[in-house]
């Protein structure tokens, strides 16, 4: 067996990972215990990760119009139209649209070809609808966006306020750092700033269940609270920060009196006291938040309204404290250091006329960008337009996750030229390409990602590349070599390209500049291949920097990049969001991530981890459901302006009256309803350009079909899509499952079954026309094949308990009775710990028999809560 050391690529903790690859390339996965970040620890995701790594499903051939094709057609065919175009409309009718999960050398290579040799600054990424509002908020502030922190100051402080971030779901790992900090230092407080009531909530001193929208005016009056009761350091407002007079004015005039803010945001004035006295009396404070500040029409705002707290009371640079943006992706920052965002250059230089002539002069670029290009949103709505007349998107799926997603797919589909380079052949996005090219995926590439805290960490390669997969970087390359721009892009290794990209980092450097890497310099192939996780800068020609052991925290000299060298503090009136619930929209919804899936699950979608949540839904208070006549599992419609989405109901009071959750990644491949972003319509904050996914005014109904039934398969199937109006595929464990329900039924579901599934196939049946219960079964020697049961409503018989059926060699007389009527003994066992695959029946079971009481005593008998811990909420609710 063989080991490497690489990097998780899922979330911006940027875990460590130990891949052991034997002689037939299966691969067992493991926590890296030397690595920074997580010290051997993985979430549910990382565990699973061997079993994303088959090539079911892959892009293995270059394309055009769905025939594959070589290599030397489709590269000729991207670069012959890109000149043709540049040509005939300018630089500015070409686009690339990028990722976070691409590696910082694909993502160089990219940015240097459209900003540096195509001209246009036409090239985003989706980290524009993660984390552009904090990076925004940091240069207001700092002047440079720099993250000031690490994962050990949450760990060190004495408080934590967790702002708009669900930590235990969508970065587990940090999130258990924080919990075993807080067993060590039961003192340690930690107040959940959050519409929801999430899996975070469960560590919580104090969850401050604040009205969606409202930040502002709490962290305002925070601040006017300190000034108020004279808990400033006013030697580091003299001596770093300028523009506080102004700041504190308009917080004053903004927050008004506790009653005020209590009535703007919805919490007792007790307990908007309670933080203000919190975060007065503790030293150590570190504000974590993540999409729920981001995410908003004010998100750049609202970061710097937290800002402005820690900057009044000196809060910053120092063990323990700061404002700290945890990122979405595991190189959402590697994006931003290399200017992957329409509104940078490379290595954090901006569109100034000193940094364009810097970059053009290193790069030797023919035709440097010297205007900021369309962001996201502005970009797709210039190529629905037909002003942009080709766009190359990267390792994205934006017919899924990008606001009012119908108008992305419309504009797809018009568009003159699609090139998409992905490791998938089937999703929503490449479904409209005219060119795909086929990708390395995660165990194939070899390069570098940035997580979260600045650290600079490898992705190596462990797994060969199938069939004629190449690195994007590759690609990019030789597409620019056929544009004419062979001298620039000779690259033939990912080391040729961060040996380029860390020499920029430092080029006229001196100091002026956060982002420098030059410390590495110089450094060989082997000593790339070596590299260890360091974070940055990484240089000797800065009092910020610590020579090649890398920057743990920055700013502890009280010195920032801005003209004055002292951070700012920014005036912040705070405004509503752009869209408010009205009487024919009048719920509030927010989007966001489940535990156990990324994005858009084009890699998420194994059985290991639909196991916890297979089927989309949205989370309702119990109240708001009762008044629309909604049952707990019924299916619903939700609308808004723009578009509808159809799943399950889940009654709960984590939500609070007049709001509703849905989760952001099931697609057009899992269901035919169920793309949310359909309805979120694509308001911007004004500075970020980031998206507003957390506040669209929607309306909720029950939908009721004349049927409902669900269909288990040994193989997959092709539905029909007459008289099916809902449905959701799902890949469990020994089968397929379909979920499906409709509004019109064919007259004899047995002639439906044998028309559409197996017109040579023995069915055995039963049926219950009087109740509108109709259940079928095939069985191919004694051995279950398929099965399917419908109803009028969604009470139908147990999933699992069928499922398990498909293990039988040969189902007994009993268990073919059971098939049929429905009946079997098998209660609902859904996945709870998806870490160890521990159901809810065990944990049921096991709680009973040995008298379990607390969690860990739970996680020693059967390890469930063990690991990552975001099952522990499920595992405290089953132990009640």
């Amino acid at each position: 067996m063989s080991s490497t050391q690489t990097t998780c690529p899922y979330c911006g903790v940027g875990c460590g990972i130990i891949a052991q690859t034997d002689s037939t390339k299966s691969v067992t996965i493991q926590g890296d215990k030397s690595h920074p970040a997580n010290f051997g620890k993985l979430c549910s995701k990382g565990i699973a990760l061997s079993g994303t790594l088959g090539l079911e499903g892959r892009l293995l051939h270059p394309e055009i119009d769905n025939n594959s094709c070589d290599w030397n057609t489709a590269l000729d065919k991207v670069a012959t139209e890109f000149k043709q175009i540049i040509e005939q409309y300018g630089p500015q009718a070409i686009a690339f649209y990028v990722s976070g999960q691409l590696l910082t050398e694909d993502y160089y290579v990219a940015n240097k070809l459209m900003k540096g040799f195509i001209g246009a600054g036409n090239i985003d990424t989706n980290s524009r609808l993660c984390m552009s509002s904090s990076l925004s908020g940091y240069k207001r502030a700092f002047g440079s966006d720099t993250v000031p922190g690490n994962y050990e100051d949450v760990e060190q402080s004495d408080l934590v306020v967790l702002v708009g971030s669900n930590l235990a779901w969508c970065h587990p790992i940090l999130f258990q750092r924080l919990m075993i900090a807080k067993e060590k230092h039961p003192n340690q407080k930690i107040v959940v700033i959050d519409p929801r009531h999430t899996a975070t909530c469960e560590i919580a001193d104090t969850h401050l269940a604040i009205k969606a929208g409202s930040d502002i005016w709490l962290f305002n009056g925070l601040l006017d609270f300190l000034r108020h009761n004279d808990y400033l350091d006013y030697e580091y407002l003299e001596q770093a920060t300028d523009g506080f007079a102004a700041a504190f004015q308009t917080a004053r005039e903004s927050s008004g009196s506790i009653s005020g803010i209590s009535q703007r945001t919805g919490l007792e004035e007790e307990q908007i006291l309670e933080f203000f006295q919190l975060f007065a009396d503790n030293k150590k404070v570190v504000t974590l938040y993540s999409q729920g500040v981001n995410q908003s029409t004010s998100g750049t705002d609202k970061v710097n309204s937290i800002i402005n707290c820690h900057l009044a009371t000196g809060r910053l640079g120092q063990v323990g404290m700061g404002p700290f943006s945890m990122t979405g992706q595991p190189n959402a920052m590697g994006g931003r250091e290399v200017g992957a965002l329409a509104n940078q250059l490379a290595s954090h230089m901006d569109f100034s006329a000193e940094h364009c002539d810097l970059v053009q002069e290193f790069w030797q670029a023919s035709n440097i960008a010297t205007s900021p290009g369309l962001k996201a949103i502005d970009l797709f709505n210039a190529v629905h337009a037909g002003e942009v007349k080709a766009i190359w998107i990267m390792a994205t799926n934006p017919v899924v996750s990008l606001p009012n997603a119908n108008l992305v797919k419309q504009a797809l589909a018009e568009c003159e030229l699609v090139i998409v380079s992905d490791c998938v052949r089937d999703n929503d996005t490449t479904a409209h390409a005219n060119v795909l090219f086929p990708t390395l995926a995660w165990g194939e590439k070899n390069g570098t990602v940035t997580n979260s805290e600045r650290r600079i960490s490898r992705q190596r390669t462990f797994l060969p590349a199938p069939a004629e997969t190449k690195a994007d970087w590759w690609i990019l390359s030789q597409v620019a070599q056929r544009m004419g721009y062979e001298k620039a892009f000779a690259y033939n290794s990912s080391a040729d390209i961060f040996r380029e990209y860390v020499a920029l980092s430092g080029y006229k450097n001196e100091g002026t500049r956060d982002f420098d890497l030059s410390g590495l310099l110089p450094f060989s192939d082997e000593e790339y291949q070596a590299l260890k996780p360091v974070q940055w800068p990484i240089c000797d020609s800065s009092e910020h920097c610590t020579g090649l052991r890398g920057t743990e925290r920055m700013f502890a000299d009280k010195r920032f990049f801005t003209s004055s060298g002292k951070a700012q503090f920014i005036s912040i009136t705070p405004r509503p969001p752009a869209s408010l619930p009205d009487i024919k929209f009048p719920f509030v919804l927010n989007t966001g991530r489940i535990r156990d899936q990324w994005h858009t699950m084009t890699r998420t979608g194994i059985a290991r981890l639909l196991r916890h949540t297979g089927e989309s839904y949205v989370e309702i208070h119990p109240n708001d459901a009762q008044t629309a006549n909604i049952n707990h599992g019924s299916l619903v419609t939700v609308s808004s302006r723009l578009g509808k989405w159809m799943g399950r109901a889940k009654l709960t009071t984590n939500q609070q009256m007049g709001n509703l959750f849905i989760p952001m990644h099931f697609n057009s491949q899992t269901s035919n309803c169920a793309r949310v972003d359909v309805l979120v319509a694509p308001h911007t904050d004004p500075i970020s350009g980031q998206p507003e996914f957390k506040h669209t005014p929607v309306k909720i109904s029950a939908y009721r079909p004349i049927w409902q039934g669900f269909i288990l398969s040994k193989q997959p199937l092709t539905l029909p899509t007459k008289d099916i109006d809902y449905s959701v595929k799902i890949l469990s464990d020994n089968c397929w499952r379909y979920e499906l329900a409709g509004e019109t039924k064919p007259d004899n579901w047995n002639l439906w079954l044998h028309h559409n599934f197996g017109a040579n196939l023995e069915w055995l049946e039963y049926q219950d026309r009087a109740n509108g219960c109709y259940n079928y079964a095939n069985l191919i020697q004694d051995r279950l094949n398929i099965c399917m049961f419908i109803g009028k409503d969604e009470n139908l018989p147990n999933r699992h308990g069928l499922i398990q059926l498909f293990t039988r060699d040969k189902l007994t007389p009993a268990e073919r009775l059971a098939l049929l009527t429905g009946h079997n003994d098998e209660h609902r066992n859904n996945t709870i710990c998806a870490c160890f695959n521990v159901g809810h029946n065990e944990l049921v079971a096991a709680i009973k028999e040995y008298d379990l009481k607390t969690v860990a005593q739970i996680g020693e008998k059967i390890q469930a809560g063990s690991n990552c811990g975001s099952c522990i909420p499920e595992l405290k609710a089953l132990l009640k």
